[in-house]
């Protein structure tokens, strides 16, 4: 199971060199990473933090290029979950980058991560792929 969301690259988003630039494709992640919680998790979108955060860029993107951005969860654990991230070309489906994040469950008033409850639990758990 997964989330989609697709984006289309705008021309803010490239260099100098004519494709996307690579801080943009950590604002795609994070725009699909969104879109994921508030799917699966709706009423706890303020209870989450990123710990860590990566991407490999495989294929260069380019301005007026559509994407598309699969998030699904690979692990777990007591107070956080991993996403795995695709981006395609909508067109093509060729691999463009793939990311990968930790999200942790955290209380702001104590300053501290706490654990995932039951039903978050089971709703990550109806995402894994």
């Amino acid at each position: 199971m997964s989330s989609t969301t697709e984006i289309k690259v705008r021309f803010s988003e490239t260099d100098l060199l004519g494709h996307v630039n690579n801080a943009s494709y950590f604002v795609y992640l994070e725009e699909a990473r969104i879109d994921f919680l508030r799917e699966v998790l709706p009423e706890k979108k303020k209870t989450f933090v990123v710990v860590s955060v990566k991407c490999d860029f495989i294929r260069q993107a380019y301005f007026g290029q559509r994407l598309i951005i699969h998030t699904s969860i690979v692990k777990i654990g007591n107070t956080s979950f991993t996403l795995i991230q695709e981006i395609k070309d909508k067109e093509s489906g060729q691999l463009i980058a793939k990311g990968q994040s930790v999200v942790v469950h955290y209380n702001f008033e104590k300053q501290k991560s706490e654990p995932l409850t039951p039903n978050m639990r089971e709703r990550l758990l109806e995402q894994m792929d």
